[in-house]
């Protein structure tokens, strides 16, 4: 199980992002399932409408809810503590709370790669990140 980041779902849906082309290529060679949070849904579907791309919005959001093979975890009251936890101790890293609360799932849930875009993945350590430049 790969867990998708915001940074990924975005690159893959908009051709002029820089890392379309990896997204594109990445997704397209997936085997298996995709994990992520409503936490990260609402935040892609937020930054497709803040970019003034509804309809990339229309069709992730088709997509994401319709695909068999994508998994949309809900953030639990355990990860929204431990995202705290992770928020107030890593202060110095920049990681926002929807980052945290991703941590904390990927965590809980034994996750061991994260297609991400996002330098906080790295950051955190204890996933691989994919797509590797």
């Amino acid at each position: 199980m790969i867990f998708v980041d915001t940074s990924a779902w975005f690159a893959a849906y908009v051709e002029v992002d820089a890392n379309y082309f990896a997204a594109s290529a990445f997704l397209a060679s997936v085997v298996g399932d995709l994990i992520t949070t409503d936490y990260i849904v609402a935040e892609t579907l937020n930054l497709f409408r803040a970019r003034r791309r509804s309809a990339r919005a229309m069709s992730f959001g088709d997509i994401v809810f319709d695909a068999k093979e994508i998994v949309v975890e809900q953030v639990s009251s355990d990860d929204l503590k431990r995202a705290w936890l992770l928020f107030r101790h890593y202060g110095d890293k920049h990681w926002s709370f929807t980052d945290c609360t991703s941590f904390a799932m990927i965590e809980r849930l034994g996750i061991k790669t994260a297609f991400a875009f996002d330098q906080h993945f790295h950051q955190f350590g204890n996933v691989e990140v994919v797509p590797v430049s």
